[in-house]
C-alpha cells in the first residue's frame, strides 16, 4: 500500500507539504499542489475522504467485521466502540462482506486513517493477504492466532463444533447434515465442522461434506430438497443461528416440523434464536465480552507496551428446544 511518505518523495517535497496539498490544509504553492497530486494519482494513493479523518489530537484505532448487520459482530463493535470510548480513541469501522478481496481493501482504507491499532476479524486469517504487510499493533478477534500475529481473543470453535455434534449423538442423532457458509469466508466454521467430524468418525457413524452456501444472501430462497433427498438427516447443524433459522424456514416451506422431523442446532446464541417457538438450541459464544476483551489487549499492547498474547473465553451449550430425542 502506498503511504505519503512515498508520494512526498515522488513528488520532491516534504511530508508536511504532501499532506497539505492532499488535504487541501495550509499554504501550498500551484506549482507543488500538481506535483503532489500528480505523484498520488501515479502512485494510486487514496486520500481519505475529511468525513473520516481523524479529529486533531485524538487516536483511533481501526475495526474490521464481515458484517455490521450479523446479530455477533453487532455485539462485538458495540462494547469495542465503549471501552474506546472511555479510554478517548475514536473507532473507524470497515466491513468485508466475508468477500478476502474486500477484506483487503477495507483494510487498506483503514490504514491510510493511520490507526493506532487494528481490531479485526478476518475470512482465513492463516491466508489473508492482509496480515502480509506490515501492520500497526493488531488483535485479532474470532480468528486463531498466526505466526505474525500472536494477539487474539477467540473461543475454541472446534471444541464448540464437538459440543453440540455430541449432544445430538447424546440425543439418538445418526445422521447430521452440518449446513454452512462458505469455508473461504469464515475459518470459525471450518473449524465448528472440524469438531462436528471428530465425533461422529470417534462414534462411527456417517460423517457428510458440508453443504456450503454464501453467507450474503436471502434466507428464505434455501432450497434444502436436495440435500435431504440425499442424505436423509435427523439432525442439522448450522454453523450460527443466523442461518439456523433460515434452515427452520427453509424445512418448513417443504412442510416439515422441527424438532418434529428433523432437529436443527446453531451457534453464537443470539436473542432472535431464544424468541423463535421453539427457542433454539444452539452454543452460546460470548460475543461482547469478547469485543471489550479485545479492545482492552489492544489498549494494552499499543499504549503499554505489553506483550501481545492469545485469549480464549468459554462458551456454553443452550439446550432450547429445536432439537428432540429420537
Amino acid at each position: 500500500m502506498t503511504t505519503l511518505q512515498e508520494v512526498a518523495e515522488r513528488a520532491g517535497c516534504s511530508l508536511a507539504t504532501a499532506s497539505r496539498a492532499l488535504n487541501a490544509s495550509g499554504s501550498v504553492s500551484q506549482t507543488a499542489m500538481r506535483r503532489v497530486r500528480k505523484a498520488a494519482a501515479d502512485l494510486g494513493y487514496r486520500v481519505p475522504p475529511p468525513a473520516t479523518r481523524r479529529a486533531a489530537g485524538r487516536p483511533v484505532i481501526g475495526v474490521l467485521i464481515p458484517s455490521v448487520t450479523n446479530p455477533v459482530f453487532a455485539a462485538s463493535l458495540s462494547s469495542i466502540q465503549n471501552r474506546m470510548l472511555v479510554a478517548g480513541h475514536g473507532v473507524l469501522i470497515a466491513q468485508s462482506n466475508y468477500d478476502p478481496v474486500q477484506e483487503a481493501d477495507a483494510v487498506a482504507a483503514l490504514l491510510t486513517e493511520r490507526p493506532t491499532g487494528l481490531i479485526l476479524t478476518l475470512c482465513d486469517a492463516e491466508n489473508s493477504r492482509v496480515l502480509k504487510q506490515p501492520l500497526p499493533p493488531t488483535v485479532l478477534l474470532n480468528n486463531r492466532p498466526t505466526t505474525g500475529f500472536p494477539a487474539a481473543v477467540t473461543v475454541d470453535n472446534r471444541e464448540a463444533g464437538r459440543l453440540i455434534t455430541r449432544h445430538l449423538v447424546t440425543l439418538g442423532h445418526r445422521r447430521i447434515l452440518f449446513i454452512s457458509g462458505d469455508f473461504r469466508a469464515s475459518d470459525r466454521a471450518r473449524l465448528r465442522y472440524d469438531g462436528y467430524l471428530d465425533v461422529l468418525r470417534q462414534e462411527g457413524l456417517p460423517d457428510f461434506a458440508a453443504l456450503q452456501i454464501p453467507f450474503i444472501g436471502a434466507p428464505d430462497q434455501l432450497d434444502l430438497s436436495p440435500a435431504l433427498a440425499e442424505i436423509a438427516p435427523s439432525a442439522i447443524i448450522a454453523s450460527n443461528d443466523l442461518l439456523a433459522c433460515g434452515v427452520i424456514g427453509a424445512l418448513r416451506r417443504l412442510g416439515l416440523s422441527v424438532p418434529g422431523d428433523i432437529s436443527v442446532a446453531g451457534f453464537d446464541g443470539i436473542a432472535i434464536g431464544q424468541l423463535m417457538d421453539p427457542a433454539l438450541t444452539t452454543i452460546e459464544m460470548p460475543d461482547a465480552s469478547m469485543g471489550a476483551v479485545a479492545a482492552s489487549l489492544l489498549l494494552d499492547i499499543a499504549d503499554n507496551g505489553a506483550a501481545p498474547r492469545h485469549l480464549e473465553v468459554g462458551f456454553s451449550l443452550r439446550t432450547g428446544g429445536t432439537a428432540r430425542r429420537v
